[in-house]
């Protein structure tokens, strides 16, 4: 197979990660040039999509329903069944049950979906709502299905408002400029497109860069870790495989199938910790996060290769048909 350049990036990101993590102020600094990142990516977004396809995204209940089903219904599933998996420690199977019952991923979700071609508008929409709808079903399902520790702190008014001022804002901003700065957006929209990369490049190192300050590589030994691992890499693809049987037999278009693929699949890193944090006493959170910690790793490497796989397809096809259309004028 030949090595998408991307994809080398991201391993790159997880080998610096290792060998260079950032911590005190360094560590700041990543997380607040992500954040940027993350604030002009939606920003973008939101100037690139016209009130129509917003309109249409918000429409498409069919498929936030299979969205959220597959996120709060089919990977909890999933977790239960792996429960056993005797090889596995008590702990690294009880984290990868708390992994599945996270909500999905938001900015990464909404930036592969763009690389892939897909309806962007409608993954703003399953992806937020998903990750709103986490804050109160993640610890309900914990209690149902861990019987662990209660829900008694919830979440803070913090994550709502890191949702709305740093994902919804600029994207509801970017779409209210749109008349000024719409066709300046179309000009460079290959240029632009460098920040959906860049931010979930950041991210990769960020998040990666805790947990190896945290300790991870001396927290479990290599076995288990080659067994979480693969454990990991079952789940996303049974899930996977799952979204793209259930996008066909619902008969969604291209676009949409690709929302529930890339919004389906994921489990969110930057949720799951502050939730482990407030559910699990705190010498339990660390080995519990490490399933979701590689599992996020492996899910951006993953959906970066799907991404530019489904959008070098729709680049071909409309090349195709303007290749068509050009010899039909003809």
């Amino acid at each position: 197979m030949i090595l998408d350049p991307f994809l080398l990036l991201l391993i790159g990101m997880v080998v610096l990660a290792s060998l260079l993590p950032a911590h005190g102020r360094g560590a700041q600094a990543v997380n607040i040039a992500a954040d940027i990142g993350i604030v002009l990516l939606f920003f973008l977004h939101g100037a690139k999509l016209s009130r129509e396809a917003i309109w249409n995204g918000a429409r498409a209940w069919k498929l936030h329903l299979a969205t959220l089903g597959t996120t709060f219904a089919a990977f909890p599933l999933l977790g239960l069944a792996m429960q056993r998996i005797g090889a596995l420690p008590d702990t690294m199977r009880a984290g990868l049950l708390f992994l599945t019952l996270l909500p999905s991923t938001v900015q990464s979700s909404i930036a592969f979906t763009a690389i892939a071609r897909g309806n962007v508008a409608a993954a703003v929409v399953s992806a937020s709502f998903s990750n709103l709808l986490g804050i109160v079903l993640t610890p309900l399902l914990v209690a149902l299905l861990m019987r662990s520790g209660g829900t008694a702190g919830m979440i803070s008014f913090q994550s709502i408002e890191g949702i709305v001022l740093q994902l919804l804002l600029p994207f509801v901003i970017g779409h209210l400029m749109r008349p000024w700065i719409g066709s300046f957006v179309e000009r460079h929209r290959q240029a632009l497109g460098r920040v959906d990369r860049t931010s979930i490049l950041l991210i990769v190192y960020s998040a990666f860069s805790a947990a190896v300050v945290e300790g991870l590589w001396h927290k479990v030994s290599r076995t288990e870790l080659a067994l979480l691992t693969g454990a990991c890499i079952a789940l996303l693809l049974a899930v996977l495989i799952f979204t793209w049987g259930l996008g066909r037999i619902l008969g969604f278009s291209r676009q949409d199938a690709i929302v529930l693929q890339f919004c389906g699949s994921k489990k969110s890193l930057a949720s799951g910790v502050p939730i482990a944090g407030v559910l699990f006493p705190a010498g339990a959170v660390g080995p519990l996060i490490l399933p979701l910690m590689l599992f996020h790793q492996i899910q951006l490497i993953a959906c970066a290769l799907l991404a530019r796989h489904y959008g070098e397809e729709a680049e071909q096809a409309m090349g195709k048909r303007a290749a068509e259309t050009a010899e039909a004028s003809s």
